[in-house]
């Protein structure tokens, strides 16, 4: 039984809770609103559970409402290259649910998460009535786009610091994940399994951006003191 199927049988509605964190709804118009509440769900994904994998075809879009998930590439068809992290409140997987395709990648839980599915033909119908939606998936689009140039960039770099730095910001992208606020439960091992690098390395990283008073580490996470000024010490580090 794969993790999809059993995330599909543990599958139950959003509380009102969960529904008032979702970015997109307060955009929706009281009848797409409702048509939207009547097609989420929200199901808990374990350590390892697979929420895409490559190949499936896409039947729903997914959002992380709390936990930790990564995209990565088919490791059979060569080394293992983690795309993006995916933190608490981040939507993804909606250029493949537009092209009505499988997936490409795939998408794995790293620790207990709770991930929220939206199904494709509700998605289909909200881009097809609500404004508001699209302009949503509009301004997501755009800022994948960005974060992928982004990622193709920390892969040339070999200064671990400034793949640490920037794999740190963008977990605390403001548009992308807007549920993670100040402070990202993460582990050195989970930051040391997105950035690519040894957990001992990334505690060395860490060090040195607490150090220069950007972040903070806490006890199972990382407090960004300065977004701005981190973003800028790993594009000054990267430019020596």
């Amino acid at each position: 039984m794969t993790g999809q199927t059993q995330l599909r049988q543990r599958a139950r509605a959003l509380t009102p809770e969960e529904l008032a964190d979702i970015p997109w709804m307060s955009r929706l118009t009281p009848p797409e609103r409702a048509r939207a509440e009547a097609s989420l769900m929200v199901a808990e994904a374990q350590p390892g559970d697979y929420i895409c994998r490559i190949g499936r075809p896409a039947t729903y879009w997914f959002g992380l409402v709390d936990g930790l998930l990564k995209m990565s590439n088919d490791d059979r068809l060569g080394p293992l290259i983690t795309f993006t992290g995916i933190a608490p409140g981040g939507w993804f997987g909606e250029g493949t649910v537009l092209k009505r395709e499988s997936y490409r990648y795939n998408v794995l839980a790293l620790r207990k998460s709770r991930v929220a599915g939206l199904s494709t033909e509700t998605f289909h119908w909200l881009l097809d009535h609500s404004i508001g939606f699209n302009r949503f998936i509009m301004q997501q689009l755009n800022e994948r786009l960005g974060q992928f140039i982004a990622a193709r960039e920390i892969d040339r770099i070999t200064d671990p610091d400034v793949r640490v730095a920037r794999s740190v910001a963008n977990l605390f992208h403001p548009g992308l994940f807007p549920g993670v606020g100040q402070v990202l439960r993460i582990t050195q091992q989970e930051l040391a399994y997105l950035v690519g690098l040894s957990r001992q390395r990334v505690n060395e990283a860490l060090s040195t951006l607490q150090h220069a008073g950007l972040i903070a580490v806490e006890y199972g996470g990382l407090r960004v003191l300065d977004l701005g000024a981190l973003r800028s010490f790993a594009v000054g580090l990267s430019a020596r």
